[in-house]
């Protein structure tokens, strides 16, 4: 589904990431691991077209893209939960759901059941305002919100942070289900270790800016990879 070649990206002066090259496929999670400030927010917004690549090719479902804007990619069916949510917080929930409509045709301008069905502490609040919103419940309509577009790739980026443990079991939970699917790809940016090793599929690694490991999550040891995020 996404394919990623040598691809760089620098803010101003400063290079950001050096040559990151890796595969995302459909109904797998792959999950980009690593300590603060290596890179992993830096490449969402690269492959999400928030902040333009310098560098490098992109491939989505066999259709190379060129450098473009987030909003085309979205249209694409390219969806990101960022971090920190970026919800709405004047908007009830049924309304921050809605915003999702603008990726798509008017015919599909319609909250699916089933992502409903995924959140059901959304389906009582949908009338209550996202910025009164536990953080848990915000996650969750921020998931939703990304769902909502139909994406063909997903990627989230730091989804357990400041979550407490039932709604972070109720995320994986979600996660799961949408790789059952098989028809899209998965991309998780994540620091909580057991979370990220017992969802994955594929990890990469990276440290400085670079990929210093990708493999199937069986090709590394538990301990060999703890020790490997943790420098």
């Amino acid at each position: 589904m996404l394919k990623i070649a040598d691809l760089t990206l620098h803010y101003g002066h400063s290079q950001i990431l050096n040559g990151i090259s890796f595969e995302a496929k459909a109904g797998e999670i792959t999950c980009i691991m690593g300590t603060n400030g290596v890179g992993k927010t830096s490449l969402i917004r690269a492959i999400s077209g928030s902040h333009p690549r310098s560098g490098g090719s992109m491939v989505l479902d066999r259709e190379e893209l060129g450098v473009l804007p987030a909003h085309e990619l979205a249209q694409m069916g390219v969806a990101v939960v960022p971090q920190g949510r970026e919800i709405f917080p004047l908007l009830t929930v049924r309304e921050n759901l809605e915003t999702g409509f603008s990726c798509l045709p008017r015919a599909e301008h319609r909250i699916p059941d089933e992502v409903i069905e995924m959140f059901p502490a959304l389906s009582r609040f949908l009338d209550r305002r996202g910025g009164d919103l536990s953080g848990g419940q915000q996650q969750q309509l921020a998931i939703a919100r990304a769902l909502i577009t139909r994406p063909r790739l997903l990627m989230l980026d730091e989804p357990t942070e400041g979550i407490q443990p039932n709604v972070i079991q109720q995320i994986g939970y979600v996660i799961r289900k949408l790789r059952e699917r098989g028809n899209m790809a998965i991309v998780l940016v994540e620091q909580y270790f057991d979370f990220a090793v017992d969802l994955a599929d594929r990890i990469v690694v990276l440290r400085r800016g670079e990929v210093i490991h990708s493999g199937a999550r069986d090709s590394i040891p538990r301990e060999e990879l703890l020790a490997m995020v943790s420098v």
